[in-house]
């Protein structure tokens, strides 16, 4: 017997628009801090950190090494980016300038106790509070698949525009054995995070999806990467703005 759409996502066309619990404004603390671990955990146990430096490492190869390098991470949860890119820039002797910018208010002290020491903005990910060119490369991770392709596409050419050289964006593939994945490292978690993480996969990205994006944000210049772990990222060098 075929199966109906309805009850296998990923039978679906089409994403699953569904509210994640941690985006609450009212979101319990101890759960959202819960869930940033978990997320932190997950970023370093999978190379998903690892890889979205990498790309950093990549992109910013041909920059004058005794420029400070200034990074924007966009939606940065609890600032684990933003500490990976100082131990990377410390190990390489390199100057940078890493700021994390979020727009919801818990998950900003999250990110203030997790990393200490790194600048922190609430701000807007759809309007981002700096001048064109501000920053080197403009970044973000597991944050676009929270939104509907249209907000997803407006983030991508605001990071386009405060970028002077690379943009860089990583999230999760939307497959049946991630979500299998995800179900069981949530199994005994609490219940937000056992939603939240099983939504993140079903409102995902597929491939072709993600290279959907990229093109509608205008990012001619970037590629989309496959990754270890159903992990895409779109990076490269920062594109020419569409016409108004």
């Amino acid at each position: 017997m075929a199966r109906d759409a309805r009850d296998d996502p990923w039978l679906a066309p089409r994403r699953l628009a569904v509210a994640e619990q941690m985006d609450a404004a009212d979101v319990n603390a101890a759960e959202l801090d819960e869930a940033l671990r978990f997320i932190r955990r997950i970023n370093h146990w999978l190379g998903y950190t690892r890889s979205t430096v990498g790309h950093l490492d990549r992109l910013t190869a041909t920059l004058p090494k005794d420029q400070v390098l200034r990074v924007l991470d966009v939606a940065t949860g609890s600032a684990d980016v933003p500490r990976a890119i100082h131990a990377w820039a410390r190990k390489r002797g390199l100057p940078v300038e890493v700021i994390g910018l979020d727009l919801h208010a818990e998950t900003l002290r999250s990110a203030a106790a997790n990393a200490p020491g790194v600048p922190l903005v609430r701000g807007d990910a759809l309007a981002l509070p700096f001048a064109a060119g501000a920053f080197d490369v403009a970044m973000t991770s597991m944050f676009l698949h929270h939104l509907p392709d249209d907000l997803a596409t407006a983030v991508l050419r605001e990071m386009n525009r405060v970028a002077s050289h690379g943009v860089i964006a990583a999230d999760l593939i939307r497959h049946r054995r991630a979500y299998r994945w995800i179900s069981l490292f949530t199994a005994f978690s609490k219940p937000m995070l056992r939603h939240d993480a099983r939504v993140s996969v079903r409102q995902a990205f597929t491939l072709a999806e993600a290279e959907r994006l990229r093109d509608s944000a205008g990012l001619s210049n970037a590629r989309v990467f496959k990754h270890f772990g159903h992990r895409f990222v779109i990076a490269g060098p920062v594109s020419p703005a569409p016409p108004e």
